[in-house]
């Protein structure tokens, strides 16, 4: 037999029940509400440019070694550099991931007209030098209309004809017109996991300037992602280009596909605009 105490005891159960019940669909209800605000202030710039008309081809390729190359072929003239904190599936914009990261702080080159995508020039992280090594970064010379690949540990070792009209993106070099060397160049160049199974990312260019931006779907050495690129990519006339970060960082983005790695956040995009 229940006692009067017994029932306003489970009284006060239910009404605690319920109250947690409601605070939970209150949190809940604010937390929608302020989704569809900051959802409705987004500037046309934060939303997706899938839809555009961009200047670009999508391809995918099984390299005879197995590697699958998901590639953006386009002209170094419609793409920028910029910092997107971000992965590069949830920035919707097309292309792929850039240079090697710590946190927020871009450890790789990565300028545009001499400026620096990630800070002001002078700041460390920002995007003014290869930190710690020279390392391969692809430079594409407005002036000239050329892409090469130069070694340098500060932007401001790079030659171009017009500093103010061009971009030079960091990473490591692929030596692809240097068979016998191109590992050691790695090597000197300090390429990290090497010889690791890792996804992996890369730009490089053929001998009509035309730029390939290449991440793969599957995992591989730096070898076989070499490999892979040389045989799969430019129909045997590549001149040269550099490996970008890998790993979870191998990001690429477009109406076609959307590879987003291990979902991390990266510090900075190569990016087509046109």
């Amino acid at each position: 037999m229940q006692t009067r105490e017994t029932a306003r005891m489970s009284k006060k159960r239910v009404f605690a029940v319920v109250g947690i019940l409601a605070s939970i669909t209150a949190v809940l209800a604010v937390m929608l509400y302020l989704m569809i605000i900051a959802l409705g202030n987004r500037t046309p710039d934060d939303q997706t440019n899938l839809n555009q008309k961009l200047s670009y081809t999508y391809a995918a390729a099984a390299a005879p070694n197995g590697m699958k190359l998901h590639v953006l072929q386009t002209k170094p003239a419609y793409v920028t550099l910029e910092a997107i904190q971000n992965n590069v599936t949830l920035a919707g914009k097309v292309g792929i991931n850039g240079g090697f990261f710590y946190g927020n702080q871009l450890l790789s080159i990565g300028v545009v007209n001499s400026l620096p995508v990630n800070g002001d020039i002078g700041n460390f992280g920002a995007g003014g030098e290869n930190v710690k090594y020279a390392r391969g970064t692809l430079v594409w010379d407005g002036a000239s209309d050329s892409l090469s690949v130069q070694i340098a540990r500060l932007a401001s070792e790079l030659k171009v004809k017009d500093h103010t009209r061009f971009w030079a993106q960091g990473g490591i070099s692929m030596s692809l017109g240097d068979d016998d060397r191109w590992v050691a160049q790695t090597v000197t160049e300090h390429a990290p996991f090497p010889d690791d199974e890792r996804l992996r990312s890369a730009a490089v260019y053929d001998d009509k300037g035309t730029l390939y931006l290449i991440v793969s779907e599957t995992k591989g050495s730096l070898a076989e992602f070499r490999e892979a690129v040389v045989d799969s990519i430019g129909d045997g006339k590549l001149v040269d280009g550099i490996f970008l970060d890998g790993d979870g960082s191998s990001q690429l983005l477009s109406n076609e596909a959307s590879l987003p790695g291990d979902n991390r956040p990266v510090v900075q995009m190569l990016r087509i605009v046109k």
